[in-house]
């Protein structure tokens, strides 16, 4: 889709716009057009103005294109790993031809990073379904935290991956979460701030003015003593978009040391106080997914339960809530 000078430090990409992207944003388009990078990667790249349109710099990822446009990308070199595959388990909850729907379990990364190179879903990924090594990512269009279990669709083709990244970027991904949050909401309601870089904290994110715009709606499915159980969905999908906007709403979520800190909550009988306290990541489980089909352009998707984890929380919350347990 784009060609490069090898002779170049930098790797120098251009490409022209087709009359199927006229009028796409412009880090949908660059999605497509050098589609061997992953979308958050050019958008940090045409946010740093590395990418030309029609030879000025455009640094606004939401510029609509024109067909006939000529783009040019000054791509970073990366360092050349190859990501092998590994039997490594997978559940999966949904497979046809063109995609597959896994429950992914918590402390499993979803792709290879600087401080891990295996035992990812990547990797299994790879194994599992060989054809995915001709796809950008073996096929992962969004992504979990390492520690939040749960639902991930997965692209067995290109031409299916085209059309799912296409999807997530109209904000037409249906995605419901489970979160077990500290603190009590009488209601439910919608979280509409800013997300970027922590100014201080590099490993946090933040609702800061220059962020990238996010939208969380939540409502309440069970009230606890000094807790809540919420259902969650995202109109988009920055990251560590949930644990953040709840964090932000002064309700952490249960075992978000990142965000949350200690426990909090005092006159808890001592077993569901202990179980708490030792929870060992965020309660949080991305329960339902829903997309439409790259092939038949129905809808399709799944729903599956917290684990056994969170499950055992929820139980003991409802048995100190009913005063079985004190």
């Amino acid at each position: 889709m784009s060609t490069a000078s090898p002779d170049d430090e930098d790797l120098r990409l251009q490409a022209e716009v087709p009359e199927n992207l006229d009028g796409a944003r412009l880090d949908v388009a660059c999605a497509r057009l050098f589609d061997q990078y992953s979308r958050a990667r050019l958008q940090s790249w045409i946010e740093s103005g590395r990418l030309l349109l029609n030879d000025a710099p455009q640094t606004r990822t939401r510029h609509p294109v024109t067909v006939g446009d000529r783009l040019e990308l000054e791509a970073e070199p990366e360092q050349s790993t190859v990501v092998e595959p590994q039997d490594l388990p997978i559940e999966v909850v949904h497979q046809d031809k063109a995609i597959v729907i896994v429950n992914k379990p918590a402390g499993l990364t979803v792709h290879p990073g600087a401080g891990q190179r295996a035992s990812t879903l990547q990797n299994a990924l790879l194994y599992h379904f060989p054809q995915t090594a001709a796809v950008p990512r073996a096929g992962i269009i969004h992504r979990l935290d390492k520690d939040t279990s749960g639902l991930l669709v997965i692209a067995l083709n290109l031409k299916a991956h085209h059309a799912l990244v296409d999807e997530l970027a109209r904000r037409e991904f249906t995605r419901e979460y489970d979160a077990l949050v500290q603190g009590e909401f009488i209601a439910g309601g919608t979280v509409d701030e800013p997300i970027g870089r922590h100014p201080r904290e590099r490993l946090k994110m933040a609702v800061v003015d220059n962020g990238r715009p996010a939208v969380t709606h939540y409502r309440v499915q069970e009230r606890f003593p000094q807790h809540t159980h919420l259902r969650v969905q995202l109109d988009t999908g920055r990251t560590h978009q949930i644990r953040v906007h709840l964090a932000h709403l002064r309700r952490p979520i249960v075992g978000d040391f990142l965000y949350g800190g200690p426990m909090r909550g005092s006159g808890l009988p001592v077993l569901l106080r202990d179980k708490l306290k030792a929870f060992p990541r965020q309660a949080l489980h991305a329960r339902t997914l829903e997309v439409t089909h790259p092939t038949t352009r129905k809808r399709v998707g799944a729903t599956v339960e917290p684990p056994a984890d969170i499950a055992e929380l929820l139980e003991l919350l409802r048995a100190h809530a009913s005063g079985a347990l004190k």
